[in-house]
Order: C-alpha cells, then structure tokens, then sequence
C-alpha cells in the first residue's frame, strides 16, 4: 500500500485535488466542474462514487464552485471547519445541498477516514477558517497547503518529514505589481491573508526539504501574475541560493495545471 496524490486542477479558476491509498479516497476541494472531477478520477482509474469524502480548505469560489453538485450526485461526507461548514450553503451557485453533508474538525485536533490519518493545520487567508492539511497513510505524507499569506515556524514543523507536497507558488511579485488587477486586489494577494510569492513558496520549501522528499508540485500558479515556468525556475532559484545546502536538482519540482491533471504519483 501506499499513499497517492494527484492534482486535478490547481489555480484561481478551479481547485481539486486527489490524495488515496488502495483503500481510501479523499478529494481536497471541489472548485471544477462535476465533469472535470469524474475525468480526472477516470485517470486514476477511479470514479466519483470512489470517494469516500471531500476535505475542504475554505469557502472561497474557486474551491467549493463544484461542491454542489458534486454532493448531490454522490452524497459524498465534507470534513471541514465549522466557520467554513456555515458559509458554504451561503455561496452563490451551491444549490441545495444534502441534509448533513458536514463533519466538522478543527485545526490541530487529528482524525481518520479509512486507513489515511489527516491533521488538518491552521493557514493565514481571507476565509473563515482556513485549512491546510497534512495525510498520513501507507507509512508515507503528503501535504496540500494553498491559499496563505505567509507561513510560520509552526506551518514548517507541521510539515516536516514528507514525501510530497503541493505547496502554493501562486504569483511573482514583478507581475502583480505591473498586473492589471486593481490597487486593492494586488495589496489583498501580497498580503499576510492572500497567496504565496514565487518567492515565498521557494523559501518555504528551502525549510521542509530532506531526502526523502520524493515529489513537489507547485499549485495555485495564477493566470495573471504567474508563468508555470517562471513560478518553477524562482522556487528553485530560491532553493540553490540558501544556506540549506540543498540543490534543487536533488528534487522533482514541478507546476501542477489548472487545465489538466497531473500524473498520479504514488510516495
């Protein structure tokens, strides 16, 4: 057994991610169509059905704009905060949701769905309870962690030890700044409530690297302020340019599309 994770789609259009062991199947949001979540599950070689829940991160659009129908075709169980559990019936174009989809967790407190321990770690964004997560299964980790501000030392030795990761990469600074987005929007991403730099992201990663860290993918890369390539090539810039003594070649980073899914790695 061990454990897998899967971008299906990571951006500012849409998130929803995969992360399993032969047993147990979680979604980490649902920010795409019903239809771009079953073809990317199709890959894997899974369906929706599949699914034993969906953990969602927060409220915002870009993370729960599938939820609805998702939950209505598949009566999935959502494991989220209870902040989050009560903005998500208020969002626009959720739709009438099943009658007690939500089991609510807190930041800090770990819980098990199948044979995968999940703790769930408190993130700095603009929602009402923001999450990353932490999944643990197979005698392997992986992390999902977008949507921050910035990140702490207690975020860094939450995530210690991994064996993947999808770490947000979401802008480079120089674009947003020159951007066409409005002065408030710009000030609302750069700051401690938004998303991670390019920069930022590489730096963060600097902290969480050890040998055993087998895969990186970089999501949330935004498609106004970002390059795939360009939020790529900075974070491992950031990483040959510390005193770590790591060099980026010892590891695979790469961007996770916010068209298409990524392969299925297996940690």
């Amino acid at each position: 057994m061990s454990l897998q994770i899967m971008s299906i789609a990571s951006g500012s259009s849409g998130n929803c991610i995969y992360v399993g062991t032969d047993q147990t199947h979680l979604l980490i949001d649902d920010g795409i169509s019903c239809r771009r979540v079953c073809d990317g599950l199709a890959e894997a070689g899974l369906t929706g059905h599949d699914i034993d829940a969906v953990l969602v991160t927060h409220e915002h659009a870009d993370h729960i704009g599938g939820l609805g129908v998702f939950l209505r075709k598949f009566r999935t169980p959502v494991y989220t905060a209870e902040a989050t559990a009560a903005e998500i019936p208020k969002a626009k174009g959720i739709g009438k949701l099943p009658d007690d989809p939500f089991h609510i967790i807190k930041a800090g407190e770990r819980f098990e769905i199948g044979d995968i321990s999940i703790d769930p770690i408190s993130i700095s964004h603009d929602a009402a309870d923001p999450l990353a997560f932490r999944f643990s299964g197979g005698g392997r980790s992986a992390a999902v962690v977008t949507d921050l501000g910035y990140y702490d030392y207690h975020l860094v030795d939450k995530l210690q030890g991994l064996d993947g990761i999808l770490l947000e990469a979401n802008h480079d600074l120089r674009m947003l700044e020159v951007g066409p987005y409005p002065y408030y929007l710009k000030k609302r991403i750069a700051g401690n409530r938004g998303h991670l730099s390019n920069e930022a992201s590489g730096r963060m990663l600097d902290e969480i690297l050890h040998e055993g860290m087998k895969k990186v993918l970089l999501g949330h890369i935004s498609h106004h302020n970002n390059y795939a390539e360009l939020a790529r090539e900075t974070v491992r810039m950031e990483v040959d340019l510390s005193t770590s003594g790591w060099s980026a070649d010892d590891f695979s980073i790469e961007p996770a599309s916010r068209d298409h899914p990524s392969e299925l790695i297996e940690l």
